[in-house]
């Protein structure tokens, strides 16, 4: 049955869909943002607009006398609490979560410490500082392992390694990030992910998505090549597995403080869902797993739009 919400957000509303900026993830942030603003115009919000994000932004936004933002930025300076707490000072409601949330969850460190404490499940893993080195913290893991800059997202600067002579090699690369690196333990398992949404008081998670790659994990080539990764929508999942990974699904997104749209991924691997992060402005291009999910889900590309907009303030 197709999902059908009402707009909180007047029709005559100045609504800017911010996309782009200085972020490694923005060439995809501009195609989830004509995605958006293409919706937004079907819905019938004639005053919006895309705005490419630079360092006049603030100005542009009083100039156009904006009023509501839609933020379709992902990663740096757009998804980790930059923008958030710029718009918090400017008094502009926004979509998605707030300052904290968005900072934490995308620091994959912090988003773990948290998680850890609110017992959900993780892979083991070890923080490895810039300029630290690796190989006496990975004495207590096992290969092959997960190379994951700490603040990247899309799969940039991830490696995976079999060898201590391929860690030598892939590590160099993560940290050229500039970041601190975690190593996690590579577990074969079933890639899933999951939506969740809020609509008014109403929290839930959407259909879950299983991804299997023609590359060897899911990395940034087979995220954004068609072709590359078949869907199974929903996932191939016991009842008792779907409801499990659903319920943690939420569970992450409350403990991380996140506000109105977020995915969380998972790796199902001996019978355990593992969470590996939480993404706070999912992406909304024609590849992105947010949309497909919540077409699953009764949800059109339009409506889903629209849930989102109408949280647009939920993140105070």
């Amino acid at each position: 049955m197709e999902y059908t919400v009402k707009n909180k957000i007047d029709f005559d509303t100045k609504i800017a869909v911010l996309m782009g900026g200085p972020s490694s993830e923005a060439e995809v942030s501009r195609r989830s943002g004509k995605n958006v603003f293409a919706a937004l115009q079907r819905l019938g919000y004639k005053n919006s607009e895309l705005i490419e994000v630079d360092e006049n932004l603030p100005i542009t936004l009083r100039e156009k006398g904006i009023e509501v933002v839609y933020n379709a930025m992902h990663g740096k300076y757009g998804e980790d609490g930059c923008i958030q707490g710029m718009l918090e000072a400017m008094q502009i409601p926004y979509t998605g979560c707030g300052v904290m949330a968005s900072s934490v969850c995308m620091n994959k460190e912090y988003t773990k410490n948290i998680l850890k404490e609110a017992g959900i499940p993780l892979i083991k893993s070890v923080l490895v500082r810039k300029g630290e080195d690796y190989k006496e913290k990975i004495k207590e893991l096992k290969y092959p392992f997960m190379l994951k800059p700490v603040s990247e997202g899309s799969s940039i600067g991830m490696y995976k390694v079999n060898t201590p002579q391929e860690m030598e090699e892939c590590f160099k690369k993560s940290a050229q990030c500039g970041q601190d690196v975690m190593i996690e333990e590579y577990l074969e398992g079933k890639s899933l992910t999951v939506g969740v949404l809020e609509d008014g008081e109403k929290m839930f998670a959407t259909e879950i998505l299983e991804f299997r790659t023609k590359t060897e994990w899911y990395d940034y080539e087979a995220k954004y090549t068609a072709g590359l990764t078949e869907f199974i929508l929903p996932a191939e999942l016991s009842a008792d597995m779907t409801a499990k990974v659903k319920k943690i699904a939420i569970n992450a997104f409350n403990a991380c403080a996140c506000r109105g749209v977020s995915r969380v991924d998972f790796l199902v691997a001996n019978n355990t869902p593992y969470v590996l992060e939480i993404n706070t402005s999912p992406g909304m291009t024609d590849l992105s797993d947010l949309p497909a999910q919540s077409k699953a889900t009764g949800i059109n590309y339009d409506t889903l739009v629209q849930i989102i907009l109408n949280g647009a303030g939920l993140n105070k």
